[in-house]
C-alpha cells in the first residue's frame, strides 16, 4: 500500500516502515511496544552526509519532520513550545533532587528560547542550563558526603513522599539537604537488607553520587541535543519519541523477540555491569563459567584489548557485548568475595529468543455436578512478530489452540492482563482465530481517511470516498476456535490488546474479565529510521477504532465482570499521561462479516449480569482478593507517604532480607500475585458453562452492548 499522505521533509526514496499502536509509558513499568501494520511511505534522505550524533543544525528538519507526519500537531505553537519546557525539565531532573525552584524559573526562559531558536538550528541556550546541571550535581555530592559522616544515623521514624509529581522542587539549601537525607536514608537501609555492613552501605551510595555527577557531566551541551529532541517529540503526545541509535535498537528487538548477542540479562549497580541471569541455551551459559551476580569489569572485541568497563554507562556496555551473530567478545569477570579471582571468558555471539515473551499455554482440570472440565489458559505477552520467518505471536496463538483442540478443552482463557501492545496485523489476525471473518480494527489517519482492517481473502477495494478495506490473509474454519472464550484484562492490558478485547466484545463473541477498564491508548504510530544513523523517530499518525466505531483513546475497553485493581495500578492509563489526544468515534464497521450467522454463541447482557453477580459474590470472600482490597485502602491512606520501618518490613516480607529479586524472581512473584485474576477467570468460564444458560438470542436481546451481531448495529448500520 502507497501512502503519500505522509510527508517527510527529507524526501523521496521509498523505504518500508510500519504502522504501530503500543503504549510506551506505563508507570514503574516501562513498556515500548510498536504495533505495525506494513506501509510504503515516501521519504527523501540526502545521502550525501553521514554522522552519529544528533547535532543542533539538524533539529529544524527533525522537528518540521514531526509536525508533517504527526495526526494532529502540524506546525509549533506557544503551547507547545510551554509542553516542550516542562518535558525538557522533567528529562533533566526527573527526581526533582537537583534543582531549586528558582533554578526552574531561571531555566525556563533559557529553554523556552531553545525551542524558539532550535528551529533555525541554534542551540547556544543549552550552555548556560547545561553549567548550572554541573553546578547542582557537585553540590549534591558534596552534601550526601556531608550527610553520610560519622554522625550519620538511621531515623526509623524518617518519611519520604515517593511520587515524585507530588513532590515540589526545594526552595532552600536546608529543604535540598532534607530531601536528600531522606532519599539516602531509604537507600541505606535497602542496602543493610540485603547484608551489607553501614561502612559499605555508606561507601556505595557516595560513590552513586559520584556516578551521578559524572553522567551529568558527560550530558555535555552536544549530548543535550538529543534531550531537547525527546523533550519536543513529547511534547506532542504521550506517544511521540525521538529514539537514539540504541532506543531504536531495543526497540527493534522487542518486537522481534530475538537478538543476537551472549544470553545475558545485564543491570547496573555502584559502577559494575552484573549479570542478572543466563539466558537458557545463550552462549554465556555454555561456557559454563560464568553465574548470577558476577561483575563484568572489561569488555574485548575479538583481536582486539580490552576496554575497562567499570563505572561506564549500562547502555554502553551493552552495545559493546551486543554483536553479530558467530563473532566473538571476551569477557573480564570480577566474582563476587573473590576480589583477587580475576578471569576471561569468551563467548561466541548467537541469536538469543526472549522466550519468556513467547505465547505459552497451560491447563486447568475443574469438577462440577459430578463432570470433569478442562481448560486452557493462553498467556500472550505481547503481539510480537514483524520478521520474515521469525518469531509471530499470530502463529504461536494458532498452534496454541490446535494443541488446545487435541487436549479436548471445554474453555478457553486468553490472558492479556500483562500485554502493553504489539504489531497491529499479528493483532487483528489473532482476533480472527475468535471470530472469523470480519472487521477488527480501523484506523483514521491526518487527513480523516479511514483504513479497515479486516480477517479475509488478502485484497483491497474502495469503500466510500473516504474509507477503504484492507483485508489480511484467514486460515481455515477448522483452525478457529468458537468455544467457550474468557478474555482476562488489566489496566496494563494496551493498544494491541484493546484492539483485540474490544473486537471481541463489539462481536459478543467473548466475557471481558479484569480490571474496570483497559490502558486506554487508541492512537497508532509510524517507526521512520533517520538518515545518517541517527536512530528513528515514532509519530503518532493518526487514531485506532474498534468495530462498533468507538475510539478506546483514554477511555479503554471497559469489563464485563470487574476485579479488584491493584493500588499501585490506579493511576495507570492513558489519561494519566501528559498531553493525551482526545477521543474520537467513526460510523461502525461490524456489518464486514458477511452473511454467515456466527459460529459461537453470542453473550448477551443479561448472561453478563449473572455472571458479574456471581464473581462478586466468590471475590467478596476470597482471601487473596480480600487482601488486595485490605492494602489497597491501606495505600490510599498513606498518601504515597513511606516511612523506613514500614519499608523495612515490606522489604523483608517481600524480598526477604535480599536487595533485590532476581528476573526469574520477579517473573514468578508477578505470576503469584495473576494467579487470583487467572483463577476468577476460570471460575467465569465454568458458570458459562454450567450456570449460565447459552442462548441464540433475538436481535433485540443482542443488542445489549450496543452492537448487534445479526440485526442493526449501532449507528443504524445494517449487518448482513
Amino acid at each position: 500500500m502507497h501512502n503519500t499522505g505522509l510527508k517527510n521533509t527529507f524526501g523521496n526514496i521509498y523505504h518500508n516502515n510500519q504502522i504501530g499502536c503500543g503504549a510506551n509509558r506505563l508507570p514503574k513499568l516501562r513498556f515500548c511496544a510498536l504495533l505495525p501494520l506494513i506501509i510504503l511511505f515516501v521519504i527523501f534522505w540526502p545521502l550525501n552526509l553521514a554522522a552519529k550524533d544528533l547535532t543542533c543544525n539538524r533539529l529544524p528538519m527533525l522537528m518540521e519532520a514531526f509536525h508533517d507526519n504527526h495526526y494532529a500537531m502540524k506546525s509549533m505553537t506557544p503551547q507547545i513550545k510551554a509542553q516542550a519546557v516542562d518535558q525538557m525539565i522533567k528529562r533533566l531532573d526527573p527526581s526533582k533532587t537537583l534543582l531549586y525552584e528558582s533554578d526552574i524559573q531561571t531555566i525556563k526562559p533559557l529553554l523556552l528560547e531553545l525551542f524558539v531558536s532550535a528551529e533555525k538550528g541554534n542551540c547556544a541556550s543549552l550552555q548556560p542550563v547545561y553549567a548550572l546541571l554541573v553546578a547542582r550535581a557537585r553540590e549534591n555530592e558534596a552534601m550526601i558526603k556531608k550527610i553520610l559522616g560519622p554522625d550519620f544515623r538511621l531515623d526509623d521514624r524518617m518519611e519520604l513522599t515517593i511520587d515524585v509529581e507530588k513532590r515540589p522542587f526545594p526552595k532552600t539549601v536546608a529543604a535540598k539537604q532534607a530531601l536528600l537525607k531522606k532519599i539516602v536514608q531509604f537507600q541505606i537501609e535497602n542496602s543493610l537488607l540485603s547484608g551489607i555492613d553501614m561502612a559499605e552501605a555508606k561507601k556505595q551510595q557516595i560513590h552513586r553520587y559520584e556516578l551521578q555527577t559524572k553522567r551529568v557531566v558527560e550530558q555535555n551541551p552536544a549530548q543535550l541535543i538529543s534531550t531537547t529532541a525527546e523533550a519536543f517529540a513529547s511534547a506532542l503526545d504521550p506517544h511521540t519519541s525521538y529514539l537514539s541509535p540504541k532506543n531504536l535498537e531495543d526497540l527493534q528487538i522487542q518486537m522481534k523477540l530475538s537478538l543476537e548477542g551472549i544470553g545475558a540479562m545485564l543491570s547496573s549497580d555502584t559502577g559494575f555491569t552484573i549479570i542478572e541471569e543466563l539466558v537458557p541455551g545463550g552462549g554465556a551459559e555454555k561456557t559454563g563459567m560464568l553465574k548470577p551476580k558476577d561483575r563484568i569489569i572489561a569488555v574485548a572485541q575479538e583481536g582486539e584489548k580490552p576496554v575497562n568497563v567499570i563505572d561506564m554507562d549500562l547502555r554502553d556496555v551493552v552495545s559493546m557485548i551486543r554483536g553479530k551473530k558467530g563473532t566473538r567478545v571476551t569477557l573480564t569477570i570480577l566474582r563476587p568475595g573473590q576480589n583477587k579471582d580475576r578471569f576471561d571468558v569468551s563467548i561466541v555471539r548467537d541469536k538469543i529468543d526472549m522466550k519468556e515473551q513467547e505465547a505459552k499455554i497451560t491447563y486447568e482440570n475443574r469438577k462440577a455436578g459430578g463432570r470433569q472440565y478442562r481448560f486452557g489458559i493462553i498467556d500472550l505477552p505481547s503481539f510480537y512478530g514483524g520478521e520474515k520467518g521469525g518469531k509471530s505471536s499470530y502463529e504461536d496463538v494458532k498452534r496454541l489452540l490446535a494443541e488446545a483442540r487435541l487436549q479436548r478443552v471445554d474453555g478457553i482463557v486468553l490472558n492479556l492482563s500483562r500485554n502493553g501492545g504489539g504489531l497491529l496485523d499479528e493483532a487483528v489476525r489473532i482476533a480472527g482465530l475468535f471470530i472469523g471473518k470480519g472487521g477488527i480494527a480501523a484506523v483514521r489517519d491526518g487527513r480523516g481517511e479511514v483504513t479497515i482492517l479486516s480477517n479475509g481473502s488478502p485484497s483491497m477495494w474502495s469503500f466510500g470516498e473516504k474509507r477503504k478495506v484492507v483485508r489480511l490473509p484467514l486460515e481455515s474454519q477448522r483452525l478457529l476456535y468458537m468455544g467457550p472464550l474468557v478474555v482476562l484484562t488489566s489496566r496494563m492490558s494496551a493498544s494491541a490488546s484493546e484492539i483485540v478485547t474490544g473486537a471481541l466484545k463489539d462481536y459478543h463473541r467473548a466475557v471481558i474479565v479484569g480490571a474496570d477498564h483497559t490502558y486506554g491508548k487508541g492512537s497508532v504510530q509510524a517507526l521512520i529510521p533517520l538518515p545518517w544513523e541517527l536512530g528513528g523517530m515514532k509519530v503518532t499518525t493518526g487514531l485506532y477504532f474498534l468495530p462498533g466505531g468507538q475510539s478506546t483513546q483514554k477511555t479503554g475497553v471497559a469489563a464485563d465482570v470487574a476485579l479488584p485493581v491493584w493500588s499501585s495500578l490506579e493511576d495507570v492509563g492513558e489519561s494519566s499521561l501528559d498531553y493525551p489526544l482526545p477521543a474520537q468515534t467513526i460510523s461502525p464497521f461490524i456489518g464486514l462479516r458477511g452473511k454467515e450467522v456466527p459460529a459461537w454463541n453470542p453473550v448477551d447482557g443479561l448472561q453478563i449480569a449473572e455472571l458479574a453477580a456471581k464473581s462478586q459474590a466468590r471475590v467478596e470472600k476470597d482471601a487473596k482478593f480480600i487482601k488486595i482490597i485490605k492494602d489497597n485502602k491501606e495505600a490510599s491512606a498513606r498518601k504515597g507517604i513511606v516511612q523506613i520501618a514500614e519499608f523495612r518490613k515490606t522489604m523483608k516480607e517481600e524480598n526477604g532480607g535480599k536487595e533485590k529479586k532476581t528476573p526469574s524472581e520477579l517473573r514468578q512473584k508477578a505470576r503469584e500475585e495473576n494467579e487470583p485474576f487467572v483463577n476468577e477467570s476460570i471460575n467465569v468460564l465454568m458458570d458459562m458453562l454450567t450456570h449460565a444458560e447459552i442462548r441464540k438470542t433475538s436481535p433485540a436481546s443482542n443488542t445489549a452492548r450496543g452492537v448487534s451481531v445479526n440485526g442493526t448495529g449501532a449507528g443504524g448500520r445494517q449487518i448482513h
